[in-house]
């Protein structure tokens, strides 16, 4: 695992739930050619840290999942959001902003069409308070 620095870009970006709480995705590029490599993944409900997403991504993973296999399933999870889920919103193009402090996970190859997962407290422009309060399915762990 490596830390992020924080980030902040502007590009396609969506708004989704996952077990009651409500998250961002966005993609980031790392040059110009703008391919999208990175996806940046964090949670929008209040009050909502982003150890929220890695314990969901422990307990619905097997006991000897490592850090990239957890990586994995959050970008699987967001992958599958903006493509065929139940979006609460989606923008083609949304200033977004991660905090520093996050987790950078490298997948050794592209996954989901990504090479990297960014995750930590993010903000995502256009979204409101009723869309990121807590849903009524609630996750525990």
């Amino acid at each position: 695992m490596h830390d992020v620095n924080g980030a902040e870009g502007r590009g396609r970006t969506c708004v989704f739930h996952l077990f009651g709480t409500v998250f961002g995705y966005a993609t980031h590029h790392l040059d110009e050619r703008k391919l999208g490599e990175v996806g940046i993944v964090g949670p929008l409900t209040p009050g909502v840290g982003p150890s929220r997403l890695w314990q969901m991504a422990a307990a619905m993973n097997k006991d000897t999942a490592t850090e990239t296999d957890q990586g994995r399933w959050i970008m699987l999870q967001a992958h599958r959001a903006l493509v065929c889920g139940d979006l609460l919103a989606r923008w083609e193009q949304a200033d977004w902003k991660l905090e520093p402090g996050g987790r950078r996970i490298p997948f050794g190859g592209l996954y989901c069409n990504r090479y990297e997962l960014w995750t930590g407290n993010l903000a995502v422009e256009g979204t409101t308070p009723g869309m990121v309060a807590p849903k009524a399915t609630v996750y525990t762990a």
